[in-house]
């Protein structure tokens, strides 16, 4: 297993991360139990969660799998779904921010989280509040690092100028979707997260099971899936070309005798700025072959036909701007260098 930098810190994570969204939504204590040691096994360190998977279940039982290893583990967990039927149950004020802290760490059974996550926007309160709220949090010991999801590049930036104009803790992290059939931060916010230095850490590399070669070219719906139960399926965000997509990664599966999973998420690895990818598993045996993906390296060919067959056309002002250094180097007339004739 490789261990990567987390953005600018000193913290390190394996490049595989387990998600246990599906923990209580079917995968019980035990199967989640064996699955977190399968995990460790493989030399993976970094867990993810939210306090909303599984209405807090999803905390409980991984908190309950990390019985005893826990300063083996690095923890990460989110905030901002609604927790209650009240009016500061969900979102990122400090009311919220405080509760959702002491009710994760509880379920949990833990003093602290390594990485603690804005889950998803909210407009209704200023990122000062918020950003305030998880300083504190990190000085308090209870939050290692901080970090968010979902966000705009420009919403990412002006959290971050915040945070630094202030010496407050700012985010180490982000976590956005990404995979071969959902690209779209490439664009703006991957170029973002090198320039300021921030982990990437990628949900979805599989398109919800798109890509673990369940699915055939046309298929949307497959029984016993997420598909068929339309649950955590982002297939609204797949590129329009996405079964192109999907029959060049079975064919390069095929040819290097690896599952269309691993393959998949060995693609995602190999991109620029990716510090992890999160994987989820209902049982030990998808774990396993999804860990498998931390274990080798794509060959060069293989990597350039996913991706010139999962390339997305880029969108203005990119699409303007792109080659402008060009305009320029060629606008420079040195009179020393001209040819006499």
């Amino acid at each position: 297993m490789e261990y990567r930098r987390m953005g600018r810190s000193g913290l390190k994570v394996s490049s595989i991360c387990l998600g246990t969204m599906t923990f209580g939504h079917g995968t019980d204590e035990t199967e989640a139990k064996r699955i977190v040691d399968l995990a460790f096994d493989a030399g993976v360190n970094f867990f993810d969660t939210a306090n909303s998977y599984g209405g807090g279940e999803s905390e409980i039982l991984l908190g309950k799998a990390l019985t005893g290893r826990r300063r083996e583990a690095i923890v990460a967990t989110k905030f901002a779904n609604p927790m209650g039927p009240g009016p500061n149950d969900s979102g990122m004020s400090r009311v919220h921010i405080m509760q959702a802290v002491e009710d994760s760490l509880r379920r949990l059974q833990m003093d602290y989280v390594d990485l603690y996550y804005i889950h998803h926007l909210d407009v209704q309160t200023p990122l000062e509040e918020m950003l305030t709220a998880l300083d504190d949090l990190v000085r308090q010991g209870k939050v290692r690092y901080i970090a968010c999801s979902n966000y705009e590049a420009w919403r990412l930036m002006e959290a971050m100028w915040i945070s630094d104009s202030r010496r407050m803790a700012r985010f180490e992290c982000y976590q956005p979707q990404y995979s071969l059939v959902v690209r779209d931060i490439e664009e703006e916010l991957i170029p973002l997260c090198q320039y300021k230095g921030l982990g990437v850490v990628v949900w979805s590399p599989l398109a919800g099971g798109f890509l673990t070669g369940k699915y055939q070219p046309g298929q949307r719906t497959v029984e016993g899936t997420r598909s068929a139960e339309d649950w955590a399926y982002p297939q609204r965000y797949f590129a329009p070309n996405a079964d192109d997509i999907l029959t060049e990664l079975l064919a390069v599966s095929e040819e290097l005798g690896r599952s269309p999973a691993q393959v998949a998420l060995r693609w995602t690895l190999e991109q620029p700025a990716i510090t992890s990818a999160i994987i989820g598993a209902r049982t030990v045996e998808q774990a396993r072959d999804n860990m498998l993906a931390g274990e080798w390296r794509m060959p060069a060919e293989a990597l350039k036909r996913l991706d010139d067959a999962s390339q997305q056309p880029m969108r203005y002002p990119k699409s303007m701007e792109y080659n402008m250094h060009i305009r320029r180097n060629n606008a420079v007339k040195m009179p020393s260098l001209q040819q006499e004739g």
